[in-house]
């Protein structure tokens, strides 16, 4: 499985587009002003599980200036359409957590929890999954037959992950820009959800034509 985080900003990076000669193809734009959509991924790339992509969004909300914030955190959540449980940092706790998650560990679990099949998770050399928390965690982890596999520093072309960022970002989220944050992360919700239903598919087509083949 390979693992990996992206950000999507309120205006998307532009692509080239067609246009009639003579007249200039103008692009909404939006100041991120401190605004984004962090996400973080996993692409199971070989295995029973083949073909599955899972995601969890949260907003990245603009940090108070003011010593005595004048809002509470849900007033600030509810200003960006936002409710409180979409809004948080990508740290190594929520990593972590999705780890678990993804590795198919339940909510309520023995304390020598194993999985049926070994996991191995392919992951880049971010701060986060290379912090002291995650490295505490890790013999937990491959006690449980989960292991961090990090590629080489500067190889993102190495992860399978990256060109699913990419098609999403470049092709599949046809509106570029964003006013309002809780649009932009229902918007990337969805075109992810979008992008899974369509790896899934994929994969399960080529499998069901290699099982006529044979």
């Amino acid at each position: 499985m390979h693992l990996d985080e992206a950000g999507f900003a309120p205006t998307l990076p532009t692509c080239y587009s067609w246009f009639p000669v003579g007249e200039r193809f103008l692009v909404a734009h939006q100041a991120a002003q401190e605004r984004r959509v962090n996400a973080i991924g996993a692409f199971f790339s070989h295995g029973v599980q083949a073909g599955r992509f899972l995601f969890e969004t949260y907003a990245c909300l603009p940090k108070s200036r003011a010593k005595k914030p004048r809002k509470s955190p849900q007033q600030t959540a509810a200003q960006h359409g936002l409710t409180l449980a979409e809004v948080g940092t990508l740290d190594a706790a929520r990593f972590l957590s999705f780890v678990w998650q993804v590795a198919g560990r339940p909510d309520v679990y023995a304390q020598d929890w194993k999985r049926e099949r070994p996991l191995v998770i392919v992951v880049d050399n971010y701060s986060v999954h290379k912090s002291q928390i995650v490295q505490e965690a890790v013999p937990v982890l491959e006690a449980a037959d989960v292991y961090l596999f990090y590629l080489p520093s500067y190889s993102p072309q190495l992860s399978k992950i990256e060109p699913i960022w990419n098609d999403v970002k470049h092709h599949r989220m046809r509106r570029r820009s964003y006013s309002l944050l809780g649009d932009l992360k229902h918007a990337t919700d969805n075109t992810l959800l979008e992008k899974a239903e369509q790896l899934l598919a994929a994969y399960e087509k080529t499998e069901l034509l290699l099982q006529q083949a044979a």
